[in-house]
């Protein structure tokens, strides 16, 4: 991970550790390293959610996008995959997200798409930390007619919208869902997105003020749509995060439907269809265990990667795999996008249940969920670097895996964006797991402080 950008952006609480100064320098810095040689005036466009820090941002890195000669393009508030799929769309140059995702208000972040809609790669990455942080080369300072331009077209959230629309192969006229918009970007898109295919919407937390943003709300709070679908009798309910690229469900019981179901569901949907290339579902080492049993039962390979939708996607593209994703929520549907995106995803899950004629509590009965126990221990940061090499760790990890055999399984990691070391176990006895799990950790916090 690198010095200003993590695992998925550049992120901080903003105007402490994310400052307009940093911001503006990050705009200088990406158009310079994004823009092709030969382009005079590279152009450039920039999505936000809808947090209040996210307009302040937004000027910044305009203007630092402007003092190097590019032209901006400001989508005003969109869900991170349509910048991801407008840059391409409208053969930009560099698309740039403001948004901290799940996390609350007062955190934001800048992420920064390819002109192919990618997200940029490591090395890409570390080029533009290089020109910020070590002066490893100087932005070129524009004056005059070179400098560039700004202009608004939120319009273009209206294409994005019609390309998921384009995705589905029904109509819902029949069913009516409840809509968890956590007061974010999908509160601008997800109610029209829904109502133009049919469906009857329930809304909930679609009112953003700049600071309810995942408050209680949203893909990490799902207590309220779980209440409100299961009262309402309605056919589902779906939960999206901050920025709209992640989904959870709730089924019409109430219960969480998580992405490793939701895999699951559209694998098994896709390889029926023949559309599962190579039968392979690409998903990360925290995947639950019963997503892996259920995809040996229904001759489903799954490839692992490390924790991270952008792991995931790397193997994807690789490999040519069209599924993959993280419990978290965030699904690739690599025929249709080049990132996760929660209401593309919420459209194919509704068009397997009318594909197939069942419910969404009934398709995701079909995977078992092993209980999972985590435990964050914190230790020092040369604690996270001795973790794979400390003997009585190691051992500690040894002795679990030897009493668990085929009934569970041990993961323990550092965290990459805390001074944390993460203990998770799963298997089916959940007080053996418990145990475990407390024993693994006390050694880590012994050895790693």
């Amino acid at each position: 991970m690198g010095r200003l950008f993590g695992t998925d952006g550049a992120r901080g609480v903003a105007n402490k550790e994310l400052t307009c100064e940093l911001a503006m320098q990050i705009g200088r810095a990406a158009a310079m390293v994004l823009a092709a040689k030969d382009i005079r005036r590279p152009r450039v466009m920039i999505g936000k959610d809808t947090r209040m820090s996210s307009d302040m941002l937004e000027s910044a890195i305009a203007a630092g996008l402007c003092s190097v000669g590019a032209d901006v393009t400001l989508l005003g508030v969109v869900p991170t995959p349509a910048v991801a799929f407008l840059v391409r769309e409208k053969g930009y140059d560099a698309g740039i997200m403001i948004s901290a995702s799940h996390n609350p208000c007062e955190y934001n972040g800048i992420k920064i798409f390819k002109s192919d809609g990618y997200k940029l790669p490591d090395a890409v990455e570390e080029q533009i930390e290089q020109i910020i942080l070590d002066e490893a080369a100087v932005p070129p300072v524009r004056v005059g007619g070179d400098v560039g331009t700004v202009r608004s077209d939120p319009a273009l959230r209206e294409e994005y919208i019609r390309h998921i629309y384009r995705t589905s192969d029904y109509i819902f006229a029949d069913m009516h869902i409840a809509l968890d918009c956590a007061n974010g970007s999908a509160s601008y898109t997800a109610p029209k997105l829904f109502a133009d295919l049919g469906a009857k919407c329930d809304l909930l937390a679609y009112e953003p003020d700049g600071v309810n943003i995942n408050r209680d709300c949203g893909s990490t709070h799902l207590e309220n749509l779980q209440k409100y679908v299961r009262e309402h009798h309605l056919d589902a309910g779906f939960a999206f995060d901050g920025d709209a690229d992640r989904l959870l469900c709730v089924d019409s019981d109430g219960n969480v439907v998580d992405g490793d179901k939701i895999i699951c569901i559209c694998a098994a949907d896709l390889k029926a269809r023949g559309k599962l290339k190579n039968d392979t579902a690409v998903v990360t080492v925290m995947s639950n265990m019963g997503l892996r049993k259920f995809c040996e039962a229904n001759g489903i390979r799954t490839e692992n990667t490390k924790v991270g939708d952008r792991y995931v996607l790397e193997n994807m593209l690789q490999n040519g795999y069209v599924l993959g994703g993280e419990q978290s929520g965030h699904v690739i549907f690599l025929d249709f996008a080049n990132t996760g995106d929660g209401q593309l995803t919420a459209v194919q899950v509704l068009n397997v249940m009318k594909r197939t004629g069942r419910t969404l509590a009934d398709l995701a009965s079909e995977m078992e969920v092993f209980p999972q126990i985590m435990q964050n221990v914190r230790v020092s940061n040369m604690g996270k670097i001795r973790l794979a090499t400390d003997p009585e760790v190691q051992a500690a990890v040894t002795e679990a895996e030897k009493e668990l055999g085929e009934k569970g399984r041990v993961l323990v990691r550092v965290s990459g964006t805390e001074p944390l070391v993460r203990v998770m176990l799963e298997g089916k006895d959940s007080a053996q797991i418990e145990k475990l799990c407390g024993e693994i950790a006390e050694v880590v916090r012994e050895r790693l402080i």
